[in-house]
């Protein structure tokens, strides 16, 4: 069975949030940050550099987020050509790389988060999911740090109504709610 390995107010509730909504068994195996587990020889053989999340798929290890996301759509998910599987690529870099820091790094929030929630904001008000009329991964991806903004940051997203209402639907979702918004 899967495992998949994270703590408290983890990056694991993303990878979490996915599993459920694929629907694939796995256990959890919650580390005790504060008391160092990931720290220990028994998790730095998952993850040399000590981060969570990390999976272990039968002799298969591999962490970091996104690429736990994508080896997951494409593992557990519908069959994507190479095109397809490059966009899933592009939002769920995007994601961790751009999204993020251009959000929750205070020196960039004001310069970047106008740029950044515009563009989505006009992307999501012309469709229900970023990538038409489907939810994918790259809505974990995306929708999880989005998700964020109201838990962690209370900033105004009122100018970004489409960006506001999909942050609701993402959050409405069961596996969500199962996943980081059990957390929250």
């Amino acid at each position: 069975m899967l495992k998949l390995y994270g703590g408290a107010r983890s990056r694991a509730s993303i990878v979490h949030w996915y599993l459920e909504e694929l629907e694939v068994p796995y256990e959890f195996v919650k580390l005790d940050m504060q008391a160092g587990e990931h720290r220990q020889p028994e998790y730095l053989a998952i993850n040399p550099i000590g981060k969570v999340p990390a999976i272990v798929d039968g002799d298969f290890k591999l962490w970091e987020s996104g690429a736990i996301l994508l080896y997951l759509a494409d593992k557990y998910g519908k069959p994507v050509s190479p095109e397809e599987r490059a966009v899933f690529s592009q939002w769920v870099l995007f994601a961790n790389a751009t999204l993020g820091p251009g959000i929750f790094t205070e020196a960039n929030r004001e310069r970047e988060m106008p740029i950044l929630l515009t563009a989505l904001n006009k992307i999501l008000g012309q469709q229900p999911f970023l990538l038409g009329n489907e939810f994918t991964v790259v809505d974990v991806a995306v929708g999880s740090i989005l998700s964020y903004i109201p838990i962690m940051l209370k900033l105004d997203l009122s100018s970004y109504p489409a960006v506001l209402n999909y942050i609701r639907r993402m959050s409405e979702r069961p596996a969500f709610q199962k996943s980081i918004g059990a957390k929250a």
